[in-house]
């Protein structure tokens, strides 16, 4: 049991590190001021745009609030 814990200790700091290390170069992002290397122009997100999301998640939760009336929750 002792070997278990140490081999799942390990396994989880193995995986944090892992984690830690992907992350780091998952989304390159440029400070501001700075040319990014990507080509990625970050743009603002216009009034429009933001609605149009916001209608998305409101339409999406009452649609989960209703699968789960009909389920009987």
């Amino acid at each position: 049991m002792k070997n278990f814990a140490l081999a799942l200790t390990a396994l989880a700091a193995l995986g944090g590190v892992t984690l830690a290390a992907g992350s780091a170069f998952a989304a390159p992002m440029a400070v501001n001021g700075l040319k990014s290397d990507t080509g990625v122009t970050q743009v603002r997100m216009m009034h429009g745009d933001r609605m149009m999301m916001k209608k998305r998640m409101m339409r999406k939760r009452m649609m989960k609030k209703r699968m789960m009336m009909k389920r009987g929750m």
